[in-house]
């Protein structure tokens, strides 16, 4: 784990790009732990940075966590590092009027994402960064959680259009033979048509089958 892992950019399309989760809050929980371990190992084996963004100093992060080549950590907000380069900066909004292309290579460097976006429902937490006035782009209708999104606008990044991705939604998960659970977002679909999820998180949703979403973010 880095501490400040948040740095300036240098421009252009062929530049490392940056993926940051602004940590919106005061816990993390499982089911973020494994999303934000799945992040940091695909971001550095993509050759891209990842970075957890306005941590609060108390935060309480797993040693799993800490302990993933490629987290970074950084107390300041996206704002506060970048408020001089606001121009490179995207934000994965979904209520933003363009969606996400490849040819935003070129215009951004770093990409951001406002805390969980997997809420079920959803919330407008990306609110509180749309009024820093950074240019927003979105991801389609549906729902995703922050590795699939994060995931997601990686690929377009490297060059894939939104509508060439395979995607899964609501994917049924079996948590035995009598039971299953629909989950209420958007994946990506792997080669044997399985949602791509973090390894480990279809042992926290059967074993948490009888909590409500809320509970394991």
């Amino acid at each position: 784990m880095t501490a400040l892992g948040l740095r300036q950019p240098a421009t252009g399309g062929g530049s490392m790009k940056t993926y940051v989760v602004e940590h919106l809050d005061p816990e993390c929980g499982p089911w973020s732990t494994l999303e934000y371990i799945t992040v940091a190992k695909e971001s550095m084996d993509a050759g891209a940075a990842f970075c957890l963004s306005s941590a609060p100093l108390d935060l309480d992060i797993p040693d799993s966590v800490k302990a993933v080549r490629g987290f970074n950590i950084d107390h300041r907000s996206v704002e506060d590092v970048y408020h001089d380069r606001k121009d490179r900066v995207c934000l994965l909004d979904p209520a933003a009027k363009e969606e996400l292309k490849p040819a935003d290579a070129e215009d951004f460097d770093v990409f951001v994402f406002g805390g969980i976006l997997g809420d079920d429902p959803p919330r407008d937490r990306t609110s509180e960064l749309r009024k820093k006035g950074f240019t927003g782009r979105r991801l389609g209708p549906i729902q995703m959680t922050t590795d699939t999104a994060v995931r997601v606008t990686r690929m377009v990044i490297q060059g894939k259009a939104l509508a060439e991705i395979p995607y899964l939604d609501y994917p049924e998960i079996r948590i035995d033979e009598h039971e299953s659970t629909e989950m209420p977002f958007r994946y990506v679909k792997d080669a044997d048509q399985r949602p791509v999820m973090p390894e480990g998180m279809i042992d926290l949703i059967k074993k948490d089958s009888e909590k409500g979403f809320g509970e394991l973010l």
